[in-house]
């Protein structure tokens, strides 16, 4: 889909922003809270109303001049909306209107462009004749009372929308023209890998890491815009944000997820914050593990780790603030965080400035080398020349006097990369003896920042099986 129409959602605090672009999006996706200012950085969807008509919703956070950081969300939202085709401007039905509704109302009035004014929780008969009258002296050439939360007059806010979403133009069949040098099945094998290709082109980056070191920051230096809110206040970023660019003929998303405190810290939305940066994960390629140079690795940064080596994720260290750190060395760096974080061994680290830039540029061009690793599948041939080397310089240790031996290996799976040891005897091969395999194959081919699945079976036996 190109040249969607972006329907931007504006208002204050608490007046049901995201619950508007969670029934939009038909999906729990941004975080609903009573807490005023849930919602702090931008969120957008891809979605679909009438069958066949699609656009881009985005989720802003609440307009609010209290403090600094919500000064700066009200920045982002309002520069949104310069960037939307729509513009859907939401107040809340239960309070009477207020004057700074009027102001920033009539302000997105003059960009000239499609606006309605969503007056939501008129949830009954009684809050419709209390209050959605008054909110009519606005003046909005489409005033529309919505209770998002019992559905209620939601078909009359849909069929405002559609007026101004075009429906989809359908794409016509390809058309399969035969010559005497290719096959029909030829044609079909090179459309079938032309897909695939485009496919493995879109990378899914997941930035992770305790709360205040930078996560933001770096997200807001690798798209080279202000695009997530920064804030010295601990926890800043609730739900996780995703934001997309080309890059060397791949579209890299990344997602901002919320910081993670000690479990015992963890308090109110931060729980739900917490389990969707966990299904975020899930979904992931890559995660850039950012770590406070500042502070070193502590245990948090171990438990964050183990949700990378959890989900099989291909990975890069990312070591932020070293423009500010004390006197280490990076040789010291290095070192400290290969024996705290050992089952992360294969990943690569960076030391980078997300504050001024330093070496940010390089994470980029390590992110599409990984991806490529990440999704390689090695021949069979060659697997096995590597295995036959690898056994014959070590032998498979016996399992009580009785000879283990590997019959031949396969990859059966990438992104991960999985690979399968067809044996006579699966529960003889040591662990050790499979982390040797695994340094040979790392030896042998550039896996370098992603983790390889090595696996035991018997012939015959379901790839899938455990």
């Amino acid at each position: 889909m190109t040249n969607l129409k972006k329907v931007a959602i504006l208002g204050r605090p608490n007046v049901g922003k995201s619950s508007l672009f969670n029934r939009l999006a038909r999906q729990r996706d941004a975080i609903t809270s009573d807490v005023s200012g849930t919602t702090r950085d931008i969120k957008k969807r891809v979605v679909t109303i009438s069958k066949d008509r699609d656009f881009e919703v985005i989720d802003t956070g609440g307009i609010d001049d209290s403090t600094e950081m919500f000064a700066t969300v009200k920045r982002l939202s309002l520069r949104t909306a310069e960037e939307a085709d729509i513009i859907l401007y939401m107040v809340d039905g239960k309070n009477i209107p207020d004057d700074e509704d009027r102001e920033l109302f009539y302000g997105l009035q003059e960009l000239g462009k499609p606006i309605a004014l969503i007056v939501n929780k008129i949830d009954n008969d009684k809050d419709e004749s209390l209050r959605y009258w008054d909110f009519l002296e606005f003046g909005a050439d489409m005033t529309l009372p919505i209770s998002v939360s019992h559905n209620r007059y939601m078909n009359d806010f849909y069929a405002w929308l559609e007026e101004h979403i075009p429906a989809r133009e359908e794409e016509s069949a390809p058309t399969i023209v035969e010559d005497d040098e290719q096959s029909f099945e030829d044609i079909v094998e090179i459309i079938h890998n032309e897909e695939e290709q485009a496919e493995d082109r879109d990378i899914k980056v997941a930035i992770i890491g305790r709360v205040n070191t930078g996560k933001s920051s770096l997200l807001n230096a690798l798209l080279q815009e202000e695009r997530a809110v920064v804030s010295p206040v601990a926890g800043t970023t609730i739900d996780p944000i995703d934001e997309s660019m080309e890059y060397k003929e791949h579209k890299i998303t990344f997602v901002d997820t919320a910081g993670i405190r000690r479990r015992g810290k963890i308090l109110g939305i931060e729980k739900y914050a917490l389990g969707r940066t966990e299904e975020m994960l899930k979904e992931a390629d890559i995660a850039l593990l950012i770590i406070d140079s500042t502070v070193g690795v502590v245990e948090l940064d171990e438990r964050i780790a183990n949700l990378i080596e959890k989900y099989r994720l291909g990975c890069l260290i990312v070591l932020n603030k070293w423009d500010i750190r004390d006197e280490i060395t990076y040789e010291k760096a290095v070192d400290d965080i290969r024996d705290e974080l050992k089952f992360l061994h294969y990943a690569p680290l960076i030391t980078i400035s997300a504050k001024t830039g330093q070496r940010v540029h390089k994470i980029l061009d390590d992110i599409v080398l990984i991806f490529e690793r990440y999704k390689r599948r090695i021949p069979t041939a060659k697997l096995n020349e590597v295995i036959k080397f690898a056994t014959n310089r070590h032998h498979v240790p016996s399992l009580n006097g009785a000879i283990v031996k590997i019959k031949f290996a396969t990859q059966y799976e990438i992104k991960p990369p999985k690979i399968a040891l067809i044996m006579n005897r699966p529960d003889g091969l040591h662990f050790s003896y499979k982390r040797y395999l695994a340094n040979v194959l790392r030896s042998k081919f550039d896996f370098e920042g992603v983790p390889l699945d090595i696996s035991a079976r018997h012939r015959g036996q379901r790839m899938d099986d455990d």
